[in-house]
């Protein structure tokens, strides 16, 4: 957030997963999805310290902030990492995307036995129709290294949206959900906040431990309503949105498990996954399919049910106050 710095928070068992990924490499590319905001990239940049301390050389790309991290000895790869950043190559998105594979191939190269590469919403600045490739491409590197290697770690973070089905359709990588932070670990990240700030329960209740939902209360100094405002516009919760699928609407701010219903109609489901409003066909709590935390089986305060899920209490009531702006309000 806008000034204002704080030590990262929580995720233990999300980083004690990458630890357990250092230990052997990862078998298959290891992509993480989760709610827009949840904090896959503080864990992916935390992950990267991570890995450096225990003797991997490491590529860290954010496409789409032009932003980049190489924990290695090559010196090649932070120059070509540094260009391709600058958008000196063309493209900067897609050229840091198409890097982060390429280089780690080159330390590979270079005779290093340990490397990882992370790549944080590669998927975007690349296109929804290269996702599945760029994956592939991700496990021909493991499992085709151009030289012996003790350990590739290969992780990819990527929001909910219509990514995850693409991927899934292939068996090239393992998925793993990420979810918003528990209340402890929220307080955690709200302690290091300054100033006056609401109860700890009410900032709770309006992020479901989202921290850029948090990140962006603060900017807009508690301002709740001003922050729907902003959630409404970016998810173009429109009068013909809303009057298309107002009856369902009007029962999914309420109960989101009714989206798992054989009735509810394919086409709502898509545009909300598409919109990054909710998640849809939620794992099973076991915690060994998770990458980190696992939420409550259902929690209808927060908008969670065993399949499908709000991504936080305010996306919920950002459809809610649309349902009310343009025509008869729910129930």
């Amino acid at each position: 957030a806008s000034n204002l710095e704080v030590e990262f928070a929580d995720r233990d068992l999300a980083l004690k997963r990458m630890e357990e990924w250092a230990e052997k490499g990862t078998t298959l590319p290891k992509v993480v999805f989760g709610p827009e905001g949840c904090g896959k990239t503080a864990w992916l940049r935390q992950s990267a310290v991570l890995l450096r301390e225990l003797g991997f050389h490491v590529i860290y790309v954010d496409p789409l902030y032009r932003y980049f991290e190489a924990y290695t000895d090559v010196k090649e790869v932070a120059r070509r990492l540094a260009e391709a950043a600058a958008g000196v190559l063309g493209d900067a998105g897609a050229w840091l995307a198409t890097l982060a594979i390429d280089l780690t191939k080159l330390l590979i190269e270079k005779m290093k036995k340990k490397v990882a590469v992370l790549a944080d919403d590669v998927f975007q600045a690349i296109g929804l129709g290269e996702a599945a490739l760029y994956v592939k491409a991700l496990l021909g590197l493991i499992e085709y290294p151009p030289r012996s290697i003790d350990a590739i770690v290969a992780v990819v973070a990527a929001s909910e949206g219509v990514t995850r089905r693409e991927i899934g359709r292939h068996n090239w990588a393992d998925l793993l959900p990420m979810w918003n932070m528990p209340k402890e670990g929220l307080k955690q990240l709200y302690d290091q906040i300054p100033g006056d700030k609401p109860p700890l329960e009410e900032v709770w209740k309006a992020t479901g431990g989202n921290p850029r939902i948090l990140k962006e209360l603060y900017e807009a100094k508690w301002d709740v309503e001003e922050v729907l405002r902003r959630l409404m516009r970016r998810k173009e919760l429109t009068p013909d949105f809303v009057a298309r699928w107002r009856p369902w609407l009007e029962r999914v701010v309420e109960d989101p498990e009714v989206l798992w219903s054989a009735e509810a109609p394919r086409g709502l489901i898509d545009e909300l996954i598409a919109r990054n409003l909710i998640v849809y066909n939620m794992y099973d709590r076991d915690p060994r399919l998770w990458a980190g935390e696992v939420p409550p089986e259902r929690d209808p305060e927060l908008g969670i049910g065993p399949n499908a899920s709000w991504q936080t209490p305010l996306h919920r009531e950002a459809v809610r106050r649309a349902l009310e702006d343009h025509g008869t309000a729910p129930g």
